[in-house]
């Protein structure tokens, strides 16, 4: 079972960016699909982005243009670079696995190892 932690949340400014960065416990390309997810308070989880095993990347159209998904497969981290953040990018972020090794779905495949999140705020 992969390891999964998230670091790089913090408050930031409207308009401001900021890099999450995902280290797993073990080689990860080949093998999964990865993900990032968020949820805000008194909502429910939504896919944010995902890349699976040749690069290839999905994205929620919240944050089309704006965040990048990408990995190192050498170090075994994922990251999220988030730009032109808004106040509505609030949320606790998410890593995930999926031993799909390709891209189903951010509600379907198979999301069976989590971190324990990383909190972003976003202030107007």
């Amino acid at each position: 079972q992969v390891q999964l932690v998230e670091s790089g949340g913090g408050s930031v400014q409207s308009g401001g960016s900021r890099r999450l960065s995902c280290a797993a416990s073990i080689y990860t390309h080949r093998r999964y699909c990865m993900g990032w997810f968020r949820q805000a308070p008194g909502k429910e989880r939504e896919g944010v982005a995902a890349i699976d095993i040749d690069g290839d990347t999905s994205y929620a159209h919240s944050v089309l243009g704006r965040f990048t998904i990408s990995r190192d497969n050498a170090q075994n981290t994922l990251y999220l670079q988030m730009n032109s953040l808004k106040p509505e990018d609030t949320a606790m972020y998410y890593c995930a696995a999926d031993s799909s090794r390709f891209f189903q779905g951010f509600y379907g495949g198979t999301w069976s190892a989590w971190g324990q999140g990383t909190q972003v705020t976003v202030s107007s």
